[in-house]
C-alpha cells in the first residue's frame, strides 16, 4: 500500500537570514575553581579548522586570520591527524631554517616542513578534563610549559580529538591580559595577578 506525500510549504528567504553553525559556547569568566570544561573548545560543538601537508605556510597564515585562530589541525589524506601547525611555528625560525636548508623561497615552505607532527602531540583523556577543574588546566599547561593541549577520547575503538585547552582562552575567561607570547613569563604573570585577585 503506497502512501500519498503532499508537498511542504516554502516561502523566500529574507535579507536578514543568517547560516546555522555550531556552537562552543564557554562562559565570560571563570575562576580556577570552575570545571575545566568550562575552558574546552569542544569539537562536538565547534568545527576544528584544518590544513594539509601541502598546503604553503602563506596558506595556513590566511586561514588561521579568516577564522580568527592560532592553531590548525594538519589532516592526512586519510582523515588522520597528521600533526598541529600554529601562529607561533608560522612566526619562529622554523620557516627560516627550511628555507635556508633547502635553498627555497619561504612562499614554497609547506605546513609539513614546520608542523609539529602527530607522534611528538601529547594529549588529555576527556574523563579526566570532565571530572577536573580550571586550577588543574592550568597547572598541566604550566607543567608541560605548552600554549596548548588536546583532549582526546574514544570512539569506536578509535582514538579521536574531542578538544583544545588554549592558555590564551583560559587567561581571557580568566580575565587576565598576558602581554607575551613567551610560555615561561605567561605564567608568571598569570600568577603574579591571580595572587593580587
Amino acid at each position: 500500500m503506497s502512501q500519498s506525500y503532499t508537498r511542504l510549504p516554502s516561502r523566500n528567504l529574507d535579507r536578514t537570514a543568517g547560516l546555522a553553525r555550531p556552537a562552543c559556547v564557554l562562559p565570560d569568566r571563570v575562576t580556577l575553581d570552575n570545571p575545566a570544561l568550562d575552558v574546552m573548545t569542544d569539537f562536538r560543538r565547534l568545527t576544528a579548522f584544518i590544513a594539509t601537508p601541502a598546503d604553503t605556510i602563506q596558506q595556513a597564515e590566511e586561514r588561521m586570520r579568516r577564522r580568527k585562530v592560532r592553531l590548525l589541525f594538519v589532516m592526512d589524506a586519510q582523515d588522520r591527524v597528521a600533526g598541529l601547525v600554529t601562529r607561533t611555528d608560522l612566526h619562529s625560525e622554523k620557516p627560516l631554517l627550511v628555507v635556508q636548508s633547502r635553498g627555497i623561497r619561504r612562499d614554497e615552505v609547506l605546513v609539513a616542513d614546520i608542523m609539529t607532527p602527530v607522534e611528538r602531540l601529547e594529549a588529555i583523556d576527556y574523563d579526566d578534563i570532565a571530572h577536573a577543574r580550571v586550577g588543574h588546566v592550568l597547572e598541566t599547561l604550566k607543567a608541560r610549559g605548552r600554549q596548548h593541549a588536546l583532549v582526546i577520547e574514544q570512539t569506536e575503538g578509535r582514538q579521536m580529538v574531542r578538544g583544545l585547552l588554549s592558555l590564551s582562552q583560559l587567561c581571557k575567561q580568566l580575565g587576565i591580559v598576558v602581554q607575551t607570547t613567551e610560555v615561561a613569563n605567561t605564567f608568571t604573570e598569570i600568577e603574579q595577578h591571580l595572587a593580587h585577585a
